[in-house]
């Protein structure tokens, strides 16, 4: 069957859920399907081994040559059915993909379950009144953002609902108002402590960084069950857990990194909570790792207000941030800089030296010089020079490679093999001009121009928080300093300027139009947006790694981000989050909208009504 004839066929459907792209039917209907439609459907299923008995919908496309075979066990016994396998095949491309929910906590539904019935279906008179229901009480009034079970079933609450025992709407016996828990009630704040079988998120991120390497001793303050205690310490590391349920008699004292894993949001008293804040960091003595909750206002109207927070189910206390809001409690509390490591997840910094090399190492880009593919520029006729390197070719290169890493000459005491060339040079400094003999000194010349721009990206970023003090910068940096602007005064006056400069739209756009030029991929959407992949970020030009990272001080890292889209006239950056960047054809699941003129953050789920939208032009990133 042709294209065009298939559309035709599908366009002049007067069965089944209508929706903009596509229509659905039960099975049931099938029969009552233009003969030349039904049978072209059939033999596609059997063409690509279809079993009959594994879908019960099928999802005809309007706009494209494709057919989808679905199956929803609970069709008839559940109110709202949830999706447990898709079957999509592209009829253009003679593809087939599967796909399946039945494990997933957070699966797609259905509504208005007699739409995809015909008349004298048995049951159609019954889900009628289930949608009677669900209208009366404004469940549908907009569809966009109920396909996800959780979400259905997050709004019936917000509605003041919950579903019996036979899928049935029943009102809840609560209704909105700040509410008190009961007089003999109290909140219990142990159910908050979950079990885990893997690294907590926030540890996780501080294990990627490097702070998990047996070099620094650990207190989870607020442990829980201690499972992140016990995971640790079967890798070795020093840690201690200390909580005032489950862990209440660990001698607490100092220790270089503390954690404080989702505690302040479980405190329904401020006081209390500020006191655990100040307490956690009384204890720190190099970093301190602070993680809360974030919602926004449609958390607090699924849940019984109290204070500053909820009640939940469980009877817990929870106060959810605003990511800014996050920030400035911590910040506001300790008198501080907090460090935005993911959403939800800061840093705070107590070694200011250890500081300055977290935010520097986040700048410099990573272009691994010992991968490189250059060869030495020529062979050397000097016999000092051929000795040297017939001699010590591994030692020599090593050296090299270090330099190009900083940008810079290595003196001997940053260079930890620096008595070994010594010994074969006679010093560092004879060892760097004869490897500019030996090496290609072109790469040299890059390596310190890039250096040079991650060192104005760390300047220009730099004046979003307290001035640092030149005396308390590591050596490296000092260095760093003196070589590429000569005075501090004069790194941090090219940081301001250039910094200021992403105000004007005319110079991200030119900054855009360059990276487009110079990327191996990049997508330039006119004069709207530029679309890079997370990795070319640091290849950008330097006032578009600002402008980006920018945005990031507000947001954190990019651990989940996959694309960044950058707004050249809206003052906005996205970030897009995919299930499975590495898959042919990724699921886009999150976008994340920082508006830096507002200094807000948006986070959006990127559903469909009943599949996540598949993001099919990867190969231009």
């Amino acid at each position: 069957m042709e294209f065009e004839y298939y559309r035709q066929l599908v366009k002049e459907l007067n069965l089944g859920k209508k929706l903009p792209s596509s229509i659905y039917i039960h099975k049931s209907a099938i029969a009552k399907l233009p003969k030349s439609l039904a049978v072209f459907a059939i033999d596609m299923a059997d063409k690509f081994n279809v079993h009959d008995d594994s879908w019960n919908i099928i999802k005809f496309y309007k706009k494209d040559f494709k057919i989808s075979f679905l199956n929803y066990p609970g069709f008839e016994q559940d109110s709202y059915p949830s999706l447990h396998l898709s079957q999509i095949i592209d009829l253009h491309k003679s593809t087939y993909r599967k796909t399946d929910y039945s494990k997933s906590d957070n699966p797609p539904i259905l509504h208005r379950k007699e739409t995809f019935v015909v008349d004298i279906y048995p049951l159609k008179s019954l889900f009628e009144q289930i949608t009677a229901e669900g209208e009366a009480i404004g469940l549908y009034s907009n569809p966009k953002r109920i396909g996800l079970k959780k979400q259905w079933e997050a709004l019936i609450k917000h509605k003041g609902y919950k579903l019996d025992e036979h899928g049935r709407l029943q009102r809840l016996i609560f209704t909105g108002t700040n509410i008190e828990p009961e007089k003999d009630s109290v909140i219990e704040r142990h159910k908050t402590a979950l079990s885990r079988n893997k690294l907590s998120t926030p540890l996780f991120l501080l294990y990627q960084r490097g702070y998990l390497d047996g070099d620094y001793s650990i207190l989870d303050f607020g442990c829980g069950q201690g499972d992140d205690v016990k995971e640790l310490k079967s890798y070795g590391l020093d840690i201690i857990g200390w909580d005032p349920v489950h862990e209440p008699d660990t001698p607490l004292s100092n220790q270089d990194i503390v954690n404080l894993g989702y505690v302040i949001n479980v405190i329904e008293d401020p006081s209390e909570r500020m006191e655990t804040l100040l307490k956690a960091y009384q204890y720190t003595n190099k970093v301190l790792l602070v993680s809360a909750m974030l919602g926004n206002k449609s958390i607090f109207e699924r849940f019984k207000p109290y204070k500053d927070g909820v009640i939940t189910s469980r009877n817990t206390f929870q106060k959810y941030f605003y990511q800014s809001e996050l920030r400035h409690y911590i910040e506001s509390s300790l008198g501080e800089q907090a460090i935005a490591l993911s959403p939800g997840i800061f840093l705070v910094f107590k070694d200011k030296i250890e500081e300055q090399k977290y935010l520097i190492n986040r700048q410099t880009s990573s272009f691994n010089w010992r991968n490189s593919s250059r060869k030495p520029s020529y062979k050397p006729n000097e016999k000092t020079v051929q000795s040297v390197f017939n001699n010590h070719k591994e030692l020599m290169q090593d050296y090299w490679c270090s330099c190009l890493e900083q940008g810079r000459k290595l003196t001997h005491d940053e260079y930890e093999r620096s008595d070994e060339v010594t010994q074969a040079t006679g010093s560092v400094n004879k060892a760097f001009h004869l490897c500019l003999q030996f090496f290609n000194e072109e790469d040299f010349k890059v390596a310190s121009q890039m250096r040079r721009e991650d060192l104005l990206v760390y300047f220009a970023l730099s004046f979003f928080s307290k001035r640092k003090a030149y005396a308390r910068m590591p050596e490296n940096l000092k260095r760093d300093i003196k070589e590429y602007f000569g005075k501090y005064t004069q790194a941090r006056d090219e940081g301001r300027n250039i910094l200021f400069s992403i105000s004007n739209t005319h110079n991200i756009q030119a900054a855009c139009v360059e990276a487009n030029k110079i990327l191996p991929k990049s997508t330039l959407n006119g004069n709207h947006d530029l679309i890079i992949h997370k990795k070319y970020l640091n290849d950008c030009p330097v006032i578009l790694r600002i402008y980006i990272g920018c945005a990031l001080q507000l947001y954190g890292e990019l651990e989940e981000v996959s694309l960044i889209k950058v707004h050249i006239h809206s003052g906005k950056v996205t970030l897009m989050v995919f299930d499975d960047w590495n898959k042919k054809i990724p699921l886009l699941t999150e976008r994340i909208k920082i508006k830096l003129r507002e200094q807000r953050i948006d986070f959006f789920d990127y559903y469909g009504e009943y599949e996540p939208l598949p993001f099919d032009n990867k190969s231009c990133f």
